[in-house]
């Protein structure tokens, strides 16, 4: 699928959606579950909301929305499994129901979570079920985690909506899901492709993810 036709049609469903009423997001911040790691708490005075995403590698997917003008924040972490505060091994197992994720926390009054939305489609693949390329298991499923109904409901009209429009070669697979707990992950994931930039999967995998990233929303990124 190419990019900008993607775009284009996102753009289309973003138009429709205005049709209906506009809903306004419960603006709050999402209580992480405690361990011991480095945290970047937006200031007091900016109201933040929060959206979790799973979409595949969490190395991928904080690099890329860090780039977003209006993210505050990015958390790598684990959530929608069964397991207590979960260390990464565990979670590789594939045996504890929870998916590498972020948390995002962003200043809604400059980019929506419908922008956001946007840009985890474009982020990944959201039609491989369980997996995202060579990164298999349901610890790397494409989903959403909804931290209220407004966001459920957008989630579900554009996964809906871009069905139809048949933007993909294949259906949308993304599991949308209410989101309970949130574990950030060690502090070495965090910010690791910033820290590990020469790495081999930093240089195959995430670099040519980011550069085409930046490359479709290359009027929202920060200065």
């Amino acid at each position: 699928m190419k990019s900008s036709i993607f775009i284009n049609t996102f753009s289309i469903i973003l138009a429709s959606f205005f049709i209906m009423p506009i809903l306004g997001c419960n603006k709050k911040t999402t209580e992480f579950a405690t361990r011991n790691t480095a945290s970047n708490k937006p200031s007091m005075q900016v109201v933040t909301d929060t959206a979790t995403f799973a979409a595949g590698c969490f190395w991928c997917v904080e690099e890329q929305f860090k780039q977003l003008n209006g993210v505050l924040s990015v958390t790598s972490g684990y959530t929608g499994g069964t397991l207590s505060n979960p260390t990464y091994e565990e979670v590789t197992s594939g045996n504890t129901g929870h998916a590498e994720a972020c948390a995002i926390v962003f200043n809604p009054q400059v980019i929506s979570y419908r922008e956001l939305l946007q840009a985890f489609f474009v982020a990944h693949d959201p039609t491989q079920l369980n997996r995202q390329g060579n990164d298999i298991g349901t610890q790397y499923r494409s989903a959403i985690f909804y931290h209220n109904s407004e966001q459920k409901e957008l989630a579900e009209f554009y996964i809906n909506a871009l069905n139809k429009e048949k933007a993909y070669n294949q259906p949308i697979v993304t599991e949308v899901s209410l989101f309970k707990t949130f574990y950030p992950a060690e502090e070495y994931h965090q910010n690791y492709y910033e820290n590990n930039p020469d790495k081999a999967y930093c240089r195959l995998v995430i670099q040519p993810k980011l550069e085409k990233f930046k490359k479709v929303f290359k009027e929202q990124l920060k200065k």
